[in-house]
């Protein structure tokens, strides 16, 4: 009750407003969420780049990360000024991907691993986005989230500002494992915004997987 209460004060003082059409009452209206194409197929064994180490089995994502629309949304969620509450709209947009496709995953036993941030971007976002995704979906498929192992211990440039070449060699050896014993013959489900060329979330799995890990899904709002 006091969190409705709160909720509703906070609605008061700072309403929302529809990044795209400007229309009060939330971040995204339904009108523009319309617009949206979500995916209604799935590719299994998609990306086919991943090479013969198969350290990322399959890959879902909702929808294209081009759209203007959606590129706008997610990058309001990750960059100054942070709007950490689109993580129940863009969660949506893959929740919806799962109920549209024909051949509906089937996520039992699975386990939900968030791509971690370093120390200091945390501190200055102040949250990750790719938790508060794994947050909601975990909601939606009743899974576990193992947010206390896979570790970013190294600072990278930006991957947006990469060459493909280059962000396969700036995310080399940024990740390591803690509490190992979690992850040792688990499926897990690696969770991140936005998948472009794959070099983030391929070095997660590898690492993963070299510590026992059984299987690795990926799952992302968009696909660049």
């Amino acid at each position: 009750m006091k969190e409705k209460f709160t909720n509703f004060i906070l609605e008061l003082l700072f309403p929302k407003f529809c990044f795209n059409c400007q229309r009060e009452g939330s971040y995204l209206c339904e009108d523009c969420r319309a617009t949206l194409e979500i995916s209604e197929v799935h590719q299994p064994g998609y990306p086919p780049s991943v090479g013969p180490t198969q350290n990322l089995r399959d890959l879902y994502f909702a929808i294209d990360y081009q759209k203007p629309l959606i590129k706008n949304l997610i990058q309001r969620f990750k960059y100054e000024p942070f709007v950490k509450e689109l993580a129940f709209p863009l969660s949506s947009l893959i929740i919806e991907h799962f109920q549209l496709i024909d051949n509906k995953p089937n996520f039992a036993n699975f386990f939900l691993v968030p791509v971690p941030l370093e120390e200091k971007k945390l501190k200055w976002r102040g949250f990750n986005q790719a938790e508060e995704i794994a947050k909601e979906l975990s909601k939606f498929l009743n899974l576990e989230i193992l947010n206390d192992v896979l570790i970013k211990v190294k600072e990278t440039l930006p991957q947006v500002e990469l060459a493909t070449e280059a962000r396969e060699e700036n995310i080399k050896g940024v990740f390591s494992i803690k509490n190992g014993d979690l992850i040792k013959n688990r499926r897990i489900l690696l969770i991140d915004d936005v998948y472009t060329t794959g070099a983030t979330m391929n070095e997660g799995a590898r690492v993963l997987k070299e510590f026992g890990a059984k299987e690795i899904i990926g799952i992302v709002v968009a696909r660049g």
